[in-house]
C-alpha cells in the first residue's frame, strides 16, 4: 500500500503547465496510492466556495473527485492560501477536509502532519493575521461580502504579502525550533511531515533526548513555462521523494 503527500501547488489559471503536471500525477503515479494527503495550499488563491463555477476550479474537483472515484481516499488540511475551501468543494472534489494538526497511521508508526504555517512563529506580524482570518467569525463577515469584491481583497493581500516577504529576514519564514518541539511533545515524538516553508528537506533532530523526524514537503514550481513537482510517497514502512514533471 502506497500513501502521498504532497502541498504547496498554488493552481492558478495563470500557470497552466503546474495544472498539467497534476494532471498527469493523478492519472499517473496516484493511482498506485490508497491514500492522497494534499497539505494546503492546492491553490494560489480560494476566495470561497461560490467560486467553484471558475473553469480551472470545476476542473481540479473533478480532477479528484475522478482519483477518490477509483478508489483513493483524498484527505485535504487548509493552507494559508486556502483556507476558505469548505464543504461545498469538499464535495464536489470527494475529498475530506482534515483539522490542524492531524495524527495519523501508517502501519504501527503514527506520524502528524500540518501545514506548516503555525510553526513560523518568529513571524509575528503573519501569525496575527493567521488568527484573524482563521477565526470564524471573521470568516462569515468576508464571505458574506460579494465574490468579485472578495477576489480584490484577496489580491490586494498577495500583493502586501509578497512586498512583505521581500522584506523580512528568511530565518523569520521558517519555523521557531521551539514550535516544532512543542509538537514534537504533544504527540509523543512522532514524526512531523508538514509543507509552507518551500524549504523540502528530512530534518533528524533531538527533543528531550527524543530522536524525531521532520520532512518538509516541496512546493511545486513552474520556470520559464516548464513546470515540476514532487510527492512524498509512503511504501513499506519507509518515505522517499518522487520527482513529477
Amino acid at each position: 500500500m502506497q500513501v502521498h503527500f504532497i502541498s504547496d501547488l498554488h493552481l492558478c489559471a495563470d500557470r497552466p503547465a503546474l495544472t498539467a503536471v497534476f494532471e498527469r500525477y493523478l492519472a499517473g503515479p496516484a493511482r498506485a496510492a490508497a491514500r492522497l494527503y494534499i497539505l494546503g495550499d492546492l491553490f494560489e488563491y480560494w476566495a470561497g466556495d461560490d467560486d467553484l463555477d471558475d473553469p480551472l476550479n470545476t476542473h481540479v474537483a473533478n480532477l479528484l473527485a475522478d482519483t477518490a472515484g477509483k478508489g483513493c481516499q483524498v484527505l485535504f488540511m487548509p493552507g494559508n492560501r486556502d483556507f476558505l475551501i469548505g464543504t461545498d468543494f469538499a464535495r464536489r472534489a470527494g475529498l475530506q477536509i482534515l483539522a490542524e494538526p492531524a495524527r495519523i497511521e501508517l502501519g504501527d508508526q503514527a506520524f502528524v502532519l500540518c501545514h506548516g504555517d503555525s510553526l513560523c512563529t518568529d513571524d509575528v506580524a503573519y501569525q496575527a493575521f493567521r488568527n484573524q482570518v482563521r477565526n470564524p467569525a471573521w470568516q462569515t463577515q468576508f464571505l458574506g461580502q460579494p465574490l468579485a469584491v472578495r477576489k480584490q481583497i484577496i489580491a490586494g493581500v498577495r500583493m502586501k504579502s509578497e512586498e512583505a516577504k521581500s522584506e523580512k529576514a528568511a530565518a523569520i519564514m521558517d519555523v521557531n525550533t521551539d514550535a516544532v518541539a512543542a509538537l514534537f511533545r504533544e504527540h509523543g515524538f512522532a514524526p512531523l511531515i508538514h509543507g509552507h516553508t518551500h524549504r523540502p528537506a528530512e530534518h533528524r533532530l533531538a527533543v528531550d533526548g527524543q530522536p524525531c523526524e521532520r520532512w518538509v514537503l516541496a512546493d511545486w514550481r513552474e520556470e520559464n513555462g516548464a513546470a515540476s513537482g514532487e510527492v512524498l510517497v509512503w511504501s513499506g514502512g519507509t518515505l522517499q521523494r518522487q520527482p513529477l514533471k
